[in-house]
């Protein structure tokens, strides 16, 4: 972990805002912030964003590593919230230096290519952005559980494992080639919901019941708004204070509630989890639209359009009789 120095050369900045699930609507208004310093900034829904500061690096006279230092005083001093911030020559560089990240101390990769590569060398696989779980474990089944092994792992043996194109982007980015850039964007509209749990849950059944709580109320928050989602995300936090976080763009923009439910588990069950401490279970609907304006795929299966029928008729009974009125079979045991 580097020193908040100008030593390093950094030019991206990873900033992870630790917003507690009741305000995670502030991200725009933080987002807000880190524009009054660059207007190269990313949104990483739930509670991250990309900043580019090589042209901030200029204007005030202060390397990345230092302005970040003052990103925090204002985002304490302005909204009462604390962040993390990785710092690096690239994006992808700046998201693996977050793990690391404690705040008060801007955990910075430096910019020659040897102290790179010594930075990544003991890093696990799954540290890398975009390497899911089921990839990590295939590496790792034949000994390349670190991403120094990954780097020298010849490229023909890598793209035998995990095919041709991510082969050769894995052993790119093990070897620290930031191809990334950051594309500005606006925090997209979204809708979330979090099921936290009593105590610490190892059951995943109670885990899943909790995905498709919390599904269904997406589904039916987004019917009421006559809205439909592109994206959906799942997080999950862990006892130790980590958290997991993995998005999935729907086939079709939709709001019906065995759809995402559908996606959530396919998210959870990818996440490997093997008698995890679970603390909270989080979904957000992401890329919203109006639901009059999104298409969809009409099929031959009588059951499907009974279901999104029998969902009408949910929702109407919902509206006047409340939430728990109708509900799946799996949560009627779930307390009020």
């Amino acid at each position: 972990m580097a020193p908040e120095s100008g030593e390093c050369g950094m030019t991206i900045l990873c900033v992870r805002f630790q917003l507690p699930p009741a305000r995670e609507a502030d991200l725009p208004r933080l987002i807000g912030m880190l524009e009054e310093f660059t207007p190269v900034v990313q949104a990483l829904p739930p509670d991250g964003a990309l900043a580019d500061l090589r042209g901030a690096e200029r204007y005030f006279g202060r390397d990345a590593v230092e302005l970040a230092s003052l990103i925090r005083v204002r985002s304490l001093a302005l909204y009462g919230v604390d962040c993390v911030i990785g710092a690096g020559p690239g994006p992808m560089l700046a998201r693996v230096a977050l793990r690391d990240a404690v705040p008060g101390v801007t955990c910075a990769v430096p910019e020659e290519q040897d102290a790179i590569a010594e930075f990544l060398a003991d890093k696990p696989v799954a540290a890398l952005p975009g390497v899911g779980a089921a990839t990590a474990r295939t590496l790792g089944d034949y000994g390349l559980d670190t991403l120094g092994r990954v780097a020298a792992a010849p490229l023909s043996t890598l793209q035998r494992l995990v095919g041709a194109k991510a082969g050769r982007e894995l052993h790119e980015k093990a070897n620290g080639v930031d191809r990334g850039r950051v594309v500005p964007n606006a925090v997209s509209r979204s809708l979330a919901t979090e099921r936290p749990f009593v105590r610490d849950e190892l059951d995943s059944d109670r885990h899943r019941r909790a995905l498709l709580s919390a599904a269904e109320e997406i589904g039916a928050r987004l019917r009421a708004l006559e809205k439909v989602c592109r994206t959906l995300t799942l997080t999950v936090r862990y006892a130790d204070r980590s958290a997991t976080t993995r998005s999935r763009t729907l086939a079709e923009p939709t709001a019906h509630s065995p759809d995402l439910a559908r996606a959530a588990y396919g998210m959870y069950e990818a996440l490997g989890l093997q008698r995890a401490r679970v603390r909270a279970i989080a979904l957000r609907a992401e890329g919203l639209d109006p639901a009059d304006q999104a298409s969809h795929q009409l099929t031959f299966d009588p059951v499907d359009e009974k279901v999104r029928r029998i969902e009408e008729v949910a929702d109407r009974a919902r509206a006047k009789f409340g939430p728990r009125a109708v509900m799946p079979g799996g949560l009627a045991g779930l307390a009020a």
